[in-house]
């Protein structure tokens, strides 16, 4: 039989759990902060959604908000549509600024993916054919570098006064008249029934079903230039969740999901 003085204890303490219960609960959920980062679909998600799980133990709600086109993040990130993005080059991040005024900073360092050429047409580099069709993007940044890949294999000649990401008017010796076609960086992988080979970014040749191994020629994986970045509006840039989310993204999880399921693909830059 349980007295009066037990039943009123087990109220108490009953009612001191339940308050200290809930009302943590409600604190953590007042705590949390949350930032909307844009992503471009893909692979590059994949790894942002495991970003955003750690940003989570850390006090943020990441939701992530995709794009299919490199035009429209940092449109959506001076918009305040969102927080931040992960989804470019420092290189592109310039020419956007450069171009349109933006004032953004860069958070830090997120992965590396280095441009290839690829094909289904050809097997090996040295069958590519006089006149052959090649696909490069058509924005700034990735045709600079799609144009070093060639330049660096000896396949055209840019002028020595070319800045460091070329465009095909730098081009002065096309011994083998390639014939350039320029795309969006999405409409790359689809083109690969129609041209000879195309430069396509890690991002959009996963999705694409295409092996990474098949590459007929790329970029250098170490001292690779072309890391991927954390991007915020200036103004932002020293808040305190921006931090975390910065280390989100480095966090080893990350790491870890870039060597088991993209192997190679994509590197930490970090």
């Amino acid at each position: 039989m349980v007295s009066k003085f037990s039943r009123r204890a087990l109220f108490v303490s009953a009612f001191v759990f339940s308050f200290c219960y809930f009302g943590s609960s409600f604190s953590y959920a007042e705590t949390m902060k949350t930032l909307k980062v844009g992503v471009v679909s893909g692979p590059e998600e994949e790894l942002a959604i495991i970003a955003k799980n750690i940003a989570k133990t850390k006090g943020i709600d990441v939701q992530l908000v995709n794009f299919d086109d490199y035009n429209l993040p940092n449109e959506a990130l001076v918009g305040k549509d969102i927080d931040a993005n992960a989804f470019q080059t420092l290189q592109f991040l310039n020419a956007q600024i450069k171009a349109r005024g933006y004032k953004l900073a860069v958070l830090g360092k997120t992965w590396i993916e280095p441009m290839g050429f690829y094909s289904n047409k050809i097997k090996k580099i040295q069958d590519l054919p006089n006149n052959a069709k090649i696909g490069v993007p058509n924005d700034p940044s990735n045709q600079g570098r799609a144009l070093n890949v060639l330049a660096k294999n000896h396949l055209i000649a840019l002028n020595k006064n070319a800045p460091a990401l070329p465009s095909l008017g730098d081009i002065i010796d096309n011994p083998h008249h390639f014939q350039f076609v320029e795309l969006d960086g999405s409409q790359l992988a689809r083109a690969l029934d129609d041209l000879t080979m195309t430069a396509i970014n890690t991002n959009y040749l996963l999705p694409a079903g295409i092996d990474p191994s098949s590459v007929l020629i790329q970029e250098g994986k170490e001292n690779n230039p072309y890391a991927n970045i954390l991007v915020v509006r200036q103004e932002d840039a020293h808040l305190p969740e921006m931090k975390l989310l910065v280390e989100s993204f480095q966090s080893d999880a990350v790491k870890k999901a870039m060597t088991d399921k993209f192997k190679g693909a994509i590197l930490p830059a970090w």
